[in-house]
């Protein structure tokens, strides 16, 4: 082939086996940023739609798209919905202090009155805070800064709370209520709005905060298969929306009901912010390592997210702490450890992604030289499908001959996935002529995702030079170094994946075997 179409990595950089997740906001929205951050190793970036305009986010998607076709890599956008997230209204001025036994009146509304006669009067817009909040129950402020217990109400039927840890409330912190069954849909207006916005952005996933119970997830599914036509909302086994779905763990219920959400999510999100205020802090770590463990026996991807390095956001180094979470999480089995203020508002985004990436290879070091046998799931050793087999057999071989990469076409992403799922720790590449499922590729624990035009004809033999060709130019093997390949023929044709070979990188290629029909 007298040109290599392939797009991936920069040259130099060894494929990983976790994901780097990144928000963006004001401190990475010029075009330089977003491109350094893709080169400081993030393979998926967030859109908080709870913070900025659409118009804002549209301008981050094209800064993301622009970036990753100058460096030739498949970098995904996930887009984060606000849910029925219960804010403050707004504070006139700085803020509000509270202290110590003070007396807070909440009314439905968008503005704060502030103290007036010894009485802190705020203001909320979501109904259900006035009528669903029972005495007794807690009222938490600000990630539970400020702390409040529910009183009764007052004589124009505003909620009465005496505060019980005071502290400073600004506009638009959020409120939790861990003690209240809260009445409120799971999917707002606005998500609704976000949800047509990221269908038509191309948007390559989409997290629902505050999931409680899998028929929310369901819901979502199925608007997103009526915003698209039959032929792009579905797989060929019917299977998938449109975008993928990443259900957002924060609700003691969502625990409680992990079994059947993950079963109807495409990924899990461990957001320890919300949940470590509805849950006892001391009860997070626990939950974590379950919800890991879990979205790994059903074979889905596991982010794991918030305050993995808060410090950084005003410090040029995290602290132990911070870096021991990180690693930790990878040890636990996480695909994707996420920033969240540290990108979008942080001093450092792009030495963070950095540092980031530095603690997660130096963790993948640890669990690579452990050695430990891979333990598939239970939902890919009770499946039947053939491509499941050939992943089982592909890592098993990869061992066996102690290959470096695992090497695949995986047209629609599915080969990718049953081999991300068997947790090899061996690094894998997958190939695509579908930019949009190359670039979903990038949340697999593991992969590489590559996109490659495939020309008519396209043959196995012609593939192998051209994969040949791309280890060799970015440096990711040597002449002689063993791979495995998985593939099938016609390229480019779904369910095509048939056969597999072990290949001496830059030999030429002594032909597939397990080549079936």
């Amino acid at each position: 082939m007298e040109s290599n179409p392939i797009r991936g990595p920069r040259a130099g950089v060894r494929p990983t086996l976790a994901t780097i997740v990144a928000t963006l906001g004001p401190a990475t929205d010029s075009p330089g940023m977003v491109k350094r951050l893709i080169e400081a190793g993030v393979g998926v970036f967030r859109l908080n739609f709870s913070h900025g305009t659409l118009d804002e986010h549209a301008k981050r998607v094209a800064s993301i798209r622009e970036a990753a076709r100058e460096l030739g890599t498949a970098t995904a956008i996930m887009g984060d919905l606000q849910g029925p997230k219960i804010r403050v209204g707004v504070v006139d001025g700085d803020a509000i202090e509270v202290a110590v036994g003070d007396e807070v009146r909440i009314e439905v509304g968008d503005r704060c009155r502030g103290r007036r006669a010894g009485i802190v009067e705020l203001a909320c817009p979501f109904e259900g805070l006035v009528t669903d909040v029972e005495p007794g129950d807690r009222v938490l402020i600000n990630d539970g800064m400020i702390r409040m217990l529910a009183v009764g109400r007052g004589p124009t039927g505003a909620l009465t709370c005496r505060v019980t840890v005071g502290g400073r409330i600004t506009s638009r912190k959020g409120i939790n209520l861990p003690d209240t069954r809260v009445r409120a849909g799971a999917i707002t207006a606005r998500d609704w709005e976000c949800v047509e916005w990221a269908v038509h952005q191309g948007l390559d996933f989409l997290a629902m905060s505050f999931v409680r119970r899998a028929a929310e997830i369901v819901e979502l599914r199925q608007r997103l298969a009526g915003m698209c036509s039959v032929d792009h909302a579905t797989d060929a086994r019917g299977e998938g929306a449109l975008i993928p779905v990443v259900a957002k763990i924060e609700k003691p219920e969502a625990v409680r009901e992990i079994d059947s959400i993950v079963e109807a999510a495409d990924a899990i999100m461990v957001a320890r912010g919300d949940l470590g205020v509805e849950l006892d802090l001391v009860e997070v770590p626990e939950v974590q390592k379950r919800l890991v463990a879990k979205a790994a026996e059903w074979g889905k991807p596991c982010i794991v997210a918030t305050q993995m390095f808060e410090s950084m956001i005003e410090s040029a180094t995290p602290t132990r702490a911070e870096v021991s979470d990180v690693a930790n999480a990878i040890f636990d089995g996480a695909d994707a450890v996420m920033l969240s203020g540290e990108t979008a508002v942080g001093k450092h985004p792009d030495l963070v992604v950095e540092t980031m990436r530095r603690v997660v290879e130096a963790a993948e070091r640890q669990v690579v030289a452990a050695a430990v046998a891979p333990t598939p799931p239970r939902r890919l050793v009770e499946s039947r499908y053939r491509t499941a087999a050939l992943a089982h057999g592909a890592c098993q071989i990869a061992r066996d001959i102690g290959a470096i990469l695992i090497v695949c076409w995986s047209q629609k992403g599915g080969t990718a996935r049953y081999l991300s799922q068997y947790d090899s720790c061996i690094p894998i590449l997958a190939y695509s002529s579908d930019e949009r499922q190359t670039r979903r590729m990038a949340l697999l624990k593991g992969v590489t995702p590559r996109w490659l035009e495939v020309t008519a004809g396209m043959t196995l033999a012609q593939w192998n030079r051209a994969v040949d060709d791309d280890l060799l130019s970015h440096g990711w093997a040597r002449q002689g170094e063993p791979v495995v390949l998985v593939a099938g023929c016609p390229l480019g044709e779904q369910g095509a994946t048939t056969a597999l070979a072990v290949h001496y990188v830059g030999n030429p290629m002594m032909g597939f075997m397990a080549h079936g029909g």
